[in-house]
Parts: structure tokens; C-alpha cells; sequence
């Protein structure tokens, strides 16, 4: 047998099953992150693919494309499912970080930047906390293994060389995913942007009754010990409400594979 003819049975296979592997490596949460050596997590995709392979090669039996121009559809397609698997969930901690942005405008810490390791990014102080904290509750409610669980039951939903997409309302669906990132962060948002209001609506209040009371520096120190007060309080609040968006993250996955199909 030579070489092509074992790409056709099995090797094909696999270099495909990594292919999707491998996409779920390049953006999803924890397993895509920027601070983790490319070579680390290129070993971790082989060696996932490498458990993977003996199963899906006997639960399916593929015909290679004939031509490399086919075969090279084919990994993009599957390089698009692993990544969209990862995307879904990425959109989930990019509502965290928007949500903490918006805190940290609304409290006056949109100046005070720190760098993330994990996207390479300078993020404000109340927003990296919100991420760190999310990230961290991710991996100890193993969300991680989650991921990689709705991986290996894309092979099921989606066999290898089996995407049938609609690209239009493929399109629709990841607008619509994105679309929550803004609403998702407004609905975090929301006590200390509401909290700040009432507080900036009291300073108006007393710049007009005691016109001599220098209101900026009366103001500002206010509005960051109102703004760290209002997120200590709703922490429980928080860490309840993250229950509820990682099992939507879990059905938008979902939802997305569907329509894959």
C-alpha cells in the first residue's frame, strides 16, 4: 500500500480530526489562551486526536477528496467547527470584559490599563477582575472539559466531512452571538451604571444648593468608593448569574452545531 492509498483510509482521517481538534485551540477560553506556548498546545491537540482517532475510525469510514483542492475544503471545514465550538465560548468572557469596561468608565477607572497575558490586550482594572474571577470559576465548575466534551460530540453531530451549512443563516447566527456580548455586558453593568447615575444626579444636586463645595474633587474620590461598594455587593449576585451564562454558552453551542448540519 503506499502513501496515498493510506491517506485515503486512515491518515486522512486523522490529520482531519486534528484539524478540527485544533481549532478549538486557537480562541476558546483556558485551552486558547495567548499565555500558553503554541508548541504546548499544538502536543495537547495531537494528543486528544490521538485518542480520538481509534473511535472515529471505526464508528466512520471516509473517501478522501481526490484532489488536493477538495481535501483542502475539507480542513478548513473542520478547522471552522473546532473554531466555532471555541468562538461560542469566547463571546461569553468577551460580555465579561465589556461588562467591566463599562464599570470601569462608569466608576473612573476607564485611565487605570493593565496588559492581559491571555489576549495580549491592555484591559481596565475592574474588568480584568471580573475575568480573572470568571475564568477561574470556568475551570473549577469544569467548564474546560465541557468544551472539550461538546468537541468530541461535534463528531456526532457533525461527522467528519459532513458539514451542510446555509452560509447566510450561519451568518445570522454568529451576528446574533455577537450581538449578546453588548447586551450581556450592559445587563452586568447595569447596578453600578444605575448606582453611579444616582450619585452623579446627587452631586448636581448639591453643586446647586451649596455652589461654593468644589464638586470635582468632592466627586471623583466618591463615584471609585461607590463604584468598588456596588461590586462588592453584587459579587454573590454575580457569581449566580454566571451559572446562568455558561449554560447558555453550553446551548449556544448547541445551537451552533445544528446548524452545521
Amino acid at each position: 500500500m503506499d502513501f496515498y492509498d493510506l491517506l485515503q483510509n486512515h491518515a486522512a482521517l486523522f490529520l482531519l480530526v486534528m484539524t478540527r481538534v485544533s481549532g478549538l485551540f486557537i480562541i476558546a477560553p483556558f485551552w486558547g489562551g495567548q499565555n500558553i506556548p503554541v508548541y504546548f498546545r499544538a502536543g495537547i491537540a495531537f494528543v486528544i486526536s490521538l485518542v480520538l482517532f481509534p473511535v472515529l475510525d471505526q464508528k466512520m469510514a471516509i473517501e478522501a477528496p481526490a484532489s488536493i483542492f477538495g481535501y483542502m475544503l475539507a480542513v478548513l471545514s473542520e478547522l471552522f467547527i473546532g473554531w466555532l465550538i471555541g468562538f461560542v465560548a469566547y463571546i461569553a468572557l468577551m460580555a465579561i470584559n465589556m461588562a467591566g469596561k463599562i464599570m470601569d468608565m462608569q466608576a473612573g477607572f476607564a485611565v487605570v490599563n493593565e496588559m492581559d497575558p491571555t489576549s495580549n490586550q491592555q484591559n481596565p482594572l475592574i474588568g480584568s477582575f471580573l475575568y480573572y474571577l470568571t475564568l477561574i470559576i470556568f475551570v473549577v465548575t469544569n467548564g474546560h472539559h465541557m468544551l472539550l466534551g461538546a468537541l468530541v460530540g461535534s463528531f456526532d453531530s457533525v461527522p467528519v466531512l459532513g458539514m451542510n451549512v446555509d452560509v447566510s443563516s450561519l451568518a445570522n447566527l454568529i451576528v446574533d452571538f455577537t450581538a449578546g456580548i453588548f447586551l450581556t455586558g450592559m445587563k452586568i453593568a447595569m447596578p453600578l451604571t444605575f448606582a453611579i447615575l444616582l450619585t452623579n444626579v446627587s452631586l448636581g444636586v448639591l453643586a446647586r444648593t451649596m455652589p461654593q463645595m468644589n464638586i470635582f474633587v468632592v466627586g471623583i474620590p466618591m463615584q471609585i468608593i461607590i463604584g468598588l461598594f456596588t461590586v462588592g455587593i453584587i459579587m454573590p449576585f454575580y457569581v449566580m448569574f454566571l451559572d446562568v451564562l455558561f449554560n447558555e454558552m453550553y446551548g449556544n453551542i448547541s445551537i451552533a452545531l445544528r446548524a452545521l448540519q
